[in-house]
């Protein structure tokens, strides 16, 4: 075991010193004090499940005194001292503990020690989920956003020399910088050692260690994950682990001693502050108080926390301090400050407000930041366009627009520019550090836009086939989209992810899938599904500056309008600047008049491949047919859908996902029962073969999903109700 004073004093002027150690000492005590009257008041404190750091004070404390406002935290859900470290109150901590309504991170939405907050004076932390590993991927996007942003800042600033147009590039990105301040900011991330073994850590580690970036990992390693312990969760602890990514500085320290603590942490600090690279600080902890209030320890420890106890940091700091001339009658005072803080704090939050019950949807989204159609769609003497080139043409527009947007993802930059050349010259044309390829790695694809987002960075994204986001969904479900609703509106997630989908004939099992229905079920995002190319430029600029996660799904069967029936989907190219706001379908072919007035016409709701597939089939049922064109998944333009039923009365929706269970049978179910009353005929669904996998031979392909010929049969038998 390490000795009481084996570690020399830290390297700063004595009185600095000093107040240092009182100031660790006294808020040691604070969450000490803390922890010890949450188990008191365990009937009150308990209703909510909550960890302390009781044991890991000294090393959470000695990373908060090193953090300034220019800096961002990813702190993890035992770190409840370092948030203290920081300047939070303990009656702000309380009120989330007691999900209070004015719980500073979440309004009283999420757990105790889930902060995010943005405030003057204190590093930025954004939000993020319960941080059992999923946090290393955004907080390595915080890093690599302050790094691409730096070099924006000094790119302007070298070509503007002091011209407008620099000034203003530098001013818009100074709205959410704290690097507007200063050119040494960095990420720190917080992580327990049982979450090192998570796969999504190494994606991060890599990309760090890649990249050089400005990030500093620090694992605090009790030897527990619940009531599993170290030597049967891992092979190695998370600094020997490290030794397998070259170029991250590694450094061991005693994380129950605060000097030991704040010294390495101090040389973390300066490496990564000085763009060396990136950092990992293994702290060993002691385990002192339960895994959380619902996980008690008596359970499980046994003699091992008889062992832990001998670490306790707050006896070890107590001594040192004694030790080095301070007096117990000093120290004493500091222990009772800390005490009737704590008491005096705990009976102000019990009395306060709890939150509004009518309050409980807010913050599902950001306000849309376009709401209306603008731009011109079809100018006079533009050519027609692909959809692959109006999707390429619009990002150009973006990336040329907007000096915080960037894009990548696998494939999509170098000589390639995407497997399907929709990121072709990019990269030549914007540099590498603007559109650049990653590894495959679509969790951190993913992921690391919550954190490129939270420090002002505006990422598009690829996942190169809707068959590999599989990996991505925990990033997407966990960190993007329950950011702005947890946050309560401070951390919405601002990222375009771009998704090809679909059949073309052939792509096989695993080039071929759609997931619309998937993504459908996961609340706070946003899913747009274009069909024709000024669509497609549309949407793509206003996905892009929606306030919101937007995965747009991009049918690679309508790309280059190759695949028969599809000629439609090449269109006029609308201007640059064309935008069409989200939640809002269309009507891609309307019904004639007259027989819509004679009654015997119906509409087909679909998207994507399903517009084209309908506008074929309806040539047998000329006049007869509406089409209406969702355009939007979520949001649904469910006014547009009523409306359409009401005109017609009879309704097939048309999807080439597998039926089963899809989105297109949630919507004719909704249908059904809300508009009952304006239907003539039951609603009728059409889709693919509710099979695992669509098979590579053409003519299998061709039995199991939807086709014109099989869409004018539906409508046939629809019509003839």
């Amino acid at each position: 075991m390490p000795t009481d004073f084996g570690v020399s004093p830290l390297a700063l002027p004595a009185p600095a010193t000093l107040a240092l150690l009182r100031r660790a000492y006294l808020l040691m005590h604070t969450a000490a004090e803390m922890a010890a009257l949450f188990e008191e008041q365990k009937t009150v404190a308990s209703r909510y499940v909550h960890a302390t750091a009781r044991g890991h004070e000294a090393v959470q404390l000695a990373a908060a005194f090193l953090l300034t406002e220019i800096d961002y935290a990813a702190p993890y859900y035992r770190d409840d001292a370092m948030l203290l470290g920081m300047g939070l109150r303990p009656y702000e901590l309380m009120l989330q503990l007691l999900a209070k309504k004015d719980d500073p991170f979440s309004g009283g939405r999420t757990y105790y020690s889930h902060p995010s907050l943005r405030r003057p004076g204190l590093p930025v932390i954004p939000h993020q989920s319960s941080a059992t590993g999923m946090q290393a991927i955004p907080a390595t996007g915080m890093a690599q956003a302050i790094q691409y942003l730096e070099r924006v800042k000094w790119e302007a600033a070298k070509a503007g020399n002091g011209s407008p147009t620099a000034a203003t590039t530098t001013d818009k990105l100074a709205q959410h910088l704290a690097i507007a301040k200063s050119d040494n900011s960095l990420v720190l991330c917080s992580i327990g050692d049982g979450a090192m073994t998570e796969g999504e850590v190494a994606e991060a580690l890599q990309m760090a260690v890649l990249h050089r970036l400005p990030i500093v990992y620090l694992v605090q390693d009790n030897d527990w994950g619940i009531s599993a312990t170290g030597r049967e969760m891992r092979a190695m602890d998370a600094y020997e682990f490290a030794a397998g990514f070259p170029g991250l500085l590694r450094l061991r320290v005693d994380g129950a001693d605060f000097i030991s603590s704040y010294k390495g942490l101090e040389e973390a600090f300066a490496h990564v502050r000085q763009r060396q690279g990136p950092a990992l600080v293994h702290a060993k902890c002691p385990l002192l108080g339960h895994h959380t209030s619902g996980v008690r320890r008596e359970w499980y420890r046994g003699d091992n926390l008889l062992e832990h106890q001998t670490q306790d940091p707050l006896p070890r700091l107590h001594r040192r301090l004694l030790h080095i001339g301070l007096a117990e009658a000093e120290l004493s005072a500091l222990a009772a400050q800390a005490r009737a803080t704590v008491r005096q704090d705990w009976a102000e939050a019990l009395g306060a407000p709890d939150p509004d019950p009518a309050t409980y949807a807010d913050h599902e989204f950001a306000p849309p930041a376009v709401v209306a159609e603008t731009g011109e769609r079809a100018p006079t003497g533009a050519a027609k366009v692909l959809m692959v080139d109006a999707a390429l043409h619009a990002v150009d527009d973006i990336l040329r627009e907007f000096p915080e947007a960037l894009f990548y993802g696998q494939d999509v930059g170098g000589e390639l520019g995407g497997v399907f050349r929709e990121a072709a010259l990019l990269a030549k044309k914007y540099g590498d550090h603007r559109v650049f390829n990653t590894p495959i790695q679509e969790a951190y694809i993913v992921g690391s836009t919550a954190g490129m987002a939270a420090v002002g960075a505006r990422p598009i994204v690829e996942i190169q086939f809707a068959d590999y986001i599989w990996p991505a969904l925990n990033q997407l479900v966990e960190e993007l989209s329950k950011s702005c609703y947890l946050s309560m509106g401070k951390f919405p997630v601002p990222t375009l992810i771009r998704v090809p989908v679909g059949a073309y004939g052939g792509g096989g099992p695993y080039h071929s899938g759609s997931v619309e229905s998937t993504l459908l079920t996961i609340r706070g995002i946003k899913v747009v599904y274009p069909s024709n190319a000024a669509d497609m430029k549309g949407l793509l600029r206003a996905s892009f500056l929606d306030p919101n996660p937007v995965v747009l799904l991009e049918h690679k069967g309508l790309y280059w309008s190759k695949v028969p029936g599809t000629e439609d989907a090449k269109t006029t190219e609308p201007a640059a600047g064309y935008v069409i706001p989200l939640g809002q379908a269309a009507v891609a072919q309307a019904a004639d008049a007259a027989q819509q007035q004679r009654g015997g016409t119906c509409v087909v709701i679909t998207y994507g491949m399903g517009v084209h597939w309908a506008r074929a089939a309806s040539r047998q049922h000329p006049g007869l047919v509406e089409i209406l064109d969702l355009r939007t998944l979520n949001p649904l333009d469910w006014e547009g859908v009523q409306a359409a039923v009401r005109r017609h009365g009879k309704v097939l929706v048309l999807s080439e996902e597998p039926l089963l269970n899809s989105f297109a049978e949630s919507l004719a179910g909704r249908i059904q029962s809300q508009c009952f009353f304006d239907l003539d005929a039951p609603v009728r669904t059409l889709g693919a073969a509710s099979l695992p996998a669509i098979p590579l031979n053409v003519e299998l392909e061709k039995q199991m999903l939807p086709s014109a010929e099989k869409v004018g049969v539906a409508l046939g038998e629809l019509l003839a109700y």
